[in-house]
Formats: C-alpha cells, structure tokens, sequence
C-alpha cells in the first residue's frame, strides 16, 4: 500500500468565529439553509456557483437569500458536506482538485476561508465526521494516472482543527480561521485496490460515513470487465483515544512497518475483511446508513439494475440483507435520521421513491404498499437531502441538461407516514446544472 508523503494542509474549523457574524437577515420563520452547487458557471471567472436557499418552516417554501448565489471558489463543483456543528460547508471543485471552506453565517451567508488541494485526481464525493473530512478521488496520485491512462481511486483524509486567530479576518473583521500544515497524518490517502486483481481500474461513485463515525463505506466498481462488477470498500475509522486496533479492522502499512497501534491518528482508515470490497451489483452508484435500535444498516443504490441493496453493519463485516427495486437509473439516496424511512431519486423517472425501514433493516415500499410509492420531481434529480432542523422536508436538485436553469424540488414530509407533498411553489429555479445538495440548521444551538 502506498501513501503519500507530500506536504498536506489542515481543513479548518471555525465555530468559535460564528459570533462575529451573527447577523441575522430572515427572522424566526426559516427552519433550515439549503446549499445546491452548480456546475455551469454564471460568472466570466468560469467558476461554479453556489444557490443558497432558506426553508420556510411552515409551508416548506424555498427562497433564494437575498446575496445568493456565491461563487463555488473552483471550477465543476460537484460535493458538499457540512461540518458536525454546521459552522462550515466544503464544497469539492472536480476540475480544479480542490476542496474549499466555507463559514457559514447565522443568515445563511458564506464567506471563503480556505482552499486545499486533495490528494488524487478528479475528487466526486465527500463527507464529514467529527474532526476528519474525507473525500474520494477518481484516480489515486500517481503521475501516470489520467483519464487516458486511468487508474483505481483512493480516498483522503484531511484532519478538521480549531482555528487559529490572528489572520484571515471574518468580515465583520474578528480573526479569522489560518490554514497549517498536517504533520499529523504521515499517510493521506488510501487506494481502492482489488486484491485479487490489483491492476483491474476500481473507479469510486460515492462516500458514506456512518452517524457514530466508527466507519466509511465507498462504493464502485471494477471498469476493467464486462459488464462492471460493483463493490462496497468499508473502512473502520480511528477515533481520538484509539489505542488498539479497531476489532475488525487491520491498519495500513508505511513501506514494510505497520503503523503501531499506539500511534494511531485519528481519521486514519483500518479496511475492513482484509481490504476485500464487499459484493454490490454491477455500478453502485449511491451509499447511505442508519443506525437503528436493532442494529447498523447500509444501502446502496444500482444505477444499472434499478435496485437498492441493504446490509446489515456489525464486527467489521456487511452482511447482505435483501434486495428492493427502485425506478431507472437511481443515483442518490438518503435515509432520514430520525425517522425510519429512505428516499431514492431516480434520474431517468424523474421522481422521487419511498421507503420504510423495517425492524431487521430491510426497505419495503411505504407503507407496506405491494407498488412502488413515488413522488414527481424535476427532470433529472441528481441529489437529494433532508432538512436537519425538524427532518419534515425534502429536497432535490435536479440536473435539466438544458444548460440554462436547473431546479430544486421541494417537499413536506409526513414523520408519522413518511409520504411527501410538494411544498409550497415548487419546484423552484437555481444556477444551471445543479449536483449536489447540503443543509444546515437556522437558530440551532451551534449558530
């Protein structure tokens, strides 16, 4: 296994700088902010942009605010993630390898404080868990690796820390977050490797980071046979006070010395089953968990044979559950946090699909229908995310290759039956070419 030894730069935390920017422009009716990144660029810079929305906490209404949108910092932006106290937004630039910190005001405002590059090529998915982001890149960072000459991803590790004062002033003008360098972590990625076929091209399709941060599942799928064969890397994640291996787990090696247990950094990456991927399809192309009181689930969707697969989580291990159809070509996924139902978008459809969970995990259509329960959405949903303020609305962004406007669909969610109504006005316009959607809550404890 190789890693890399390139200078790396810490991803900041700044929610001890919140306070300096506390002004709050859109009152006690807004529940939730809402961030689409677009990858056709409004401005000459070619950058891409940023539409921020405010959820109106009684009618689910989405209104842009009134600075929006902002500038992605980067060129094809196409993820997000939002830190644990929702003090920043990462937004991932393919085209530019970068990923971009963003603080987030208490209005929904976003000011950029820092850009790092990340450690492969291409990076298509991101996601964060206590004080590591991790992003997954096309193709790991070998000099040879191009889209002429592709190679297998790998998945990186940035350490999350406090800011420092003293540079970098917020706009209101407090001190602002200052980048470091990371001597923390001496390995900074991990290459999706097929064990039994190391030179076979794995390419990565998405990232999920269970709600406890114990683990990171990555899905893709072996390019180098016909048809694909899909995959599920799971990885045991280092907390802070890991001082043994985590059970389940084998840690990477530096050239021919394992890293001592005792030495393990927190957000380093343990594969699970021996660096064996664990079966998934043919092109899994999105990943989502929940953690229940009857144990840890997994699901990933198959964009090519218009299925959800659950699994079950413990020990280290996935074990398969059952199968559950979706519409054509799904490609995202969300299982909401509190309570026991999924959301599938189908592309090709352009709906929106819904799901229960049952007590042993498994997905059965909602309500305990014999038919798929679906809701219209936009042409081309691509992303799709739950409000983390109250967990009542859903929302979309959907693709509408026109290259002129793209749309965000809306809906109120029952908690008791988990059907979906159309919120008030929508579906609404944003930027052109929307991929990805990010939430943060307005008036939480952390703001």
């Amino acid at each position: 296994m190789k890693f890399n030894k390139s200078s790396q730069l810490l991803l900041v935390s700044a929610a001890s700088l919140l306070a300096a920017v506390l002004i709050t422009a859109c009152g006690t009716a807004t529940t939730d902010f809402v961030y689409v990144s677009s990858a056709k660029a409004a401005g000459s810079n070619n950058y891409g942009e940023i539409d921020v929305f405010e959820i109106n906490r009684v009618s689910g209404y989405m209104r842009p605010i009134l600075s929006s949108p902002y500038p992605s910092g980067g060129r094809n932006p196409v993820a997000e993630a939002v830190s644990a106290d929702y003090a920043n937004l990462y937004v991932v630039n393919q085209d530019d390898n970068t990923i971009v910190q963003f603080l987030i005001g208490s209005d929904g405002k976003i000011y950029p404080q820092n850009t790092v590059n990340t450690p492969g090529i291409y990076p298509l998915a991101v996601a964060v868990s206590g004080t590591s982001l991790f992003v997954v890149d096309t193709y790991e960072p070998l000099p040879a690796c191009s889209n002429a000459s592709p190679c297998p991803g790998s998945v990186g590790v940035f350490p999350l820390q406090p800011a420092t004062t003293g540079a970098n002033p917020t706009p209101s003008g407090a001190p602002g977050p200052t980048p470091l360098t990371n001597t923390a972590i001496g390995a900074d990625y991990w290459p999706l490797i097929l064990p039994s076929n190391p030179t076979h091209i794995i390419t990565p399709t998405a990232i999920n980071v269970l709600k406890s941060g114990a683990a990171l599942f990555v899905t893709a799928y072996d390019a180098s046979v016909t048809p694909n064969v899909g995959y599920v890397f799971g990885f045991l994640i280092a907390p802070p006070s890991t001082t043994t291996i985590p059970s389940g787990g084998s840690c990477p090696s530096i050239g021919a010395s394992t890293i001592p247990p005792n030495t393990l950094i927190p957000g380093t990456l343990c594969p699970m089953n021996g660096g064996v991927p664990f079966a998934a399809g043919v092109n899994p192309s999105a990943v989502a968990s929940a953690s229940e009181t009857s144990g840890t689930y997994v699901y990933v969707t198959d964009s090519t044979k218009g299925d959800v697969v659950s699994y079950s989580f413990a020990s280290g291990v996935l074990n398969k559950i059952g199968v559950t159809p979706t519409g054509n070509q799904p490609v995202a996924i969300v299982v909401d946090p509190a309570y026991p139902y999924a959301y599938v978008a189908n592309t090709t459809d352009g709906n929106v699909e819904a799901y229960s969970i049952s007590s042993n995990g498994a997905l059965t259509f909602l309500g305990g229908s014999t038919t798929p329960v679906t809701y219209a959405a936009g042409i081309q949903p691509v992303a799709i995310g739950i409000d983390p303020s109250t967990h009542h609305f859903l929302f979309t962004a959907n693709f509408t290759p026109d290259g002129v406007n793209g749309t965000v669909s809306g809906f109120e969610l029952s908690t008791t039956a988990g059907t979906l109504v159309d919120s008030q006005n929508s579906p609404y316009l944003s930027n052109a070419l929307p991929t990805a959607v990010a939430a943060v809550p307005h008036g939480s404890s952390t703001q």
